[in-house]
């Protein structure tokens, strides 16, 4: 995953102390640097290398747009320069935090060396005034623990919000014919998010696959790799097929430029190839590139932002909403032929045949328990929302290809939600707690975060650092 890098742009207002702006501007770079923050600075604009005039926003414009930074920090270092801020955050259209540390006790005689609570105030109204989206840090100190946990948070959102502007999906066939849940509006997808697929018809795949086969190194070394991971359950003739398989797709998404994949896993592909596509998809999905069933393209783009939101920490799974949980009231079989990433199994996996499929090319295995959230991009008439939410992974019954029981708070409030729409039975699941993450972010892309809980005040309250 590409680093993110953020803007560094302390800011100081002239009738506050100037010395103490720069101590602290200061002392805030030196505590990005014991992140591992990556971040570009001002000192060369100016001798304070602190934001406050109209001639050191120019050059900090310039500089950051060389830069391609992916955020921009605006420490307030006292009161702060409000319009500056505005117009440069404006100018750059990219992630802004919004911070200041908080400020000393009053002087004996009550002077204040810097009110930034104050200029916090003012800066928020005037980005507002620029309409330029925010994400606001609580008014803390450099070791407060709030600090770092928003430092990283924003980064995760910076994270989003560049991966979600520069998708381009690799879209192998058409959406299987009963599929009518899977359409998408391509056209759309890119006037409104310059979303892009780049499509092949299935004999561009196949070909993919027969010079795989025909060079065999990396087949081999896949093969090796499913045989040291995997219970192999099906043919050696087969196997080399999956690997084949993985190889190729790998191939093509390379050659378009793509991130993610939809493919279309049935029922072409067994007719040319003789397996399931899902153990391919799940070697894929181990190693970063999102590939979803069905030909999901909002899977696809659900896959992406979550991925974006863990920091490429922990692998996502992309699954069916299938059953009630026969003994838990609220608990949910989540569940899919067999291409979710072997690192999440909690059990060895094993190669096998898929539920409700005859061709071999799955793999089986129930994926660790523990929390998770679970996410679905989708929309139809040209409105388009992010479901969120979140499940903890819970004991139920042996199941077939990949799966995980999981309790929410209210199925039923949920199940309405899916039916009412605009979403679907594809969800895309993590290990880690992406939802405030991906709720900020929905700020700075035009989608609406769309909570299956009641739980916005308890993400804004985690959000403002409580």
């Amino acid at each position: 995953m590409d680093k993110i890098k953020i803007g560094y742009a302390p800011t100081r207002r002239s009738i506050f102390s100037a010395p103490d702006a720069v101590k602290y501007r200061g002392l805030t770079a030196k505590r990005l640097e014991e992140l591992g923050v990556d971040f570009v600075d001002i000192t060369d604009i100016n001798d304070e290398g602190l934001l406050y005039n109209d001639e050191g926003l120019e050059k900090i414009i310039a500089k950051f747009k060389k830069e391609k930074v992916d955020g921009l920090f605006l420490p307030h270092c006292n009161f702060g320069t409000e319009y500056e801020c505005a117009r440069l955050a404006k100018a750059l259209d990219v992630p802004v935090l919004l911070w200041g540390p908080l400020d000393e006790r009053p002087e004996p005689d009550g002077t204040r060396l810097r009110d930034t609570q104050c200029g916090l105030f003012a800066t928020g109204k005037v980005l507002r005034r620029f309409r330029v989206p925010f994400t606001y840090m609580t008014n803390c100190r450099l070791n407060d623990p709030v600090f770092e946990r928003g430092i990283k948070d924003f980064l995760a959102v910076c994270n989003v919000v560049k991966t979600f502007k520069n998708i381009r999906i690799l879209q192998i066939s058409t959406r299987p014919f009963d599929f009518w849940t899977t359409m998408c509006n391509e056209g759309e997808l890119l006037e409104q998010f310059n979303i892009q697929l780049a499509p092949i018809p299935m004999p561009e795949l196949t070909d993919e696959v027969k010079k795989a086969k025909a060079e065999q190194t990396e087949v081999q070394e896949v093969m090796q790799y499913c045989r040291d991971n995997m219970e192999i359950c099906i043919k050696e003739n087969e196997l080399e097929n999956v690997a084949a398989l993985k190889v190729a797709m790998k191939h093509l998404a390379e050659k378009y430029g793509c991130k993610a994949i939809a493919i279309q896993c049935w029922n072409q592909l067994q007719s040319e190839l003789g397996i399931m596509p899902c153990a391919a998809n799940s070697l894929l999905n181990d190693e970063g590139i999102p590939t979803v069933c069905e030909t999901d393209i909002h899977g696809a783009i659900t896959a992406l932002m979550v991925e974006a939101a863990g920091m490429g920490e922990t692998r996502s799974f992309f699954a069916d909403w299938t059953i009630r949980h026969p003994d838990i009231e609220n608990g949910e079989l989540l569940q899919h032929c067999g291409p979710w990433p072997i690192s999440i199994a909690k059990e060895t996996p094993k190669l096998t045949y898929p539920l409700a499929f005859e061709h071999p090319g799955s793999i089986t295995a129930e994926a660790k328990h523990g929390d998770v959230s679970l996410v679905r991009f989708d929309g139809d008439n040209g409105e388009y929302s992010l479901l969120l939410g979140n499940a903890k992974g819970i004991d139920g019954p042996k199941g077939m290809g990949t799966y995980l029981w999981v309790e929410v708070e209210n199925i039923k409030r949920l199940e309405a939600k899916l039916v009412e729409g605009p979403y679907i039975h594809h969800c895309v699941g993590i290990h880690k707690n992406v939802v405030p993450v991906l709720y900020e972010a929905c700020k700075y892309i035009g989608v609406t975060p769309d909570l299956y809980d009641p739980i916005e005040e308890d993400v804004k309250a985690y959000l403002r650092g409580e």
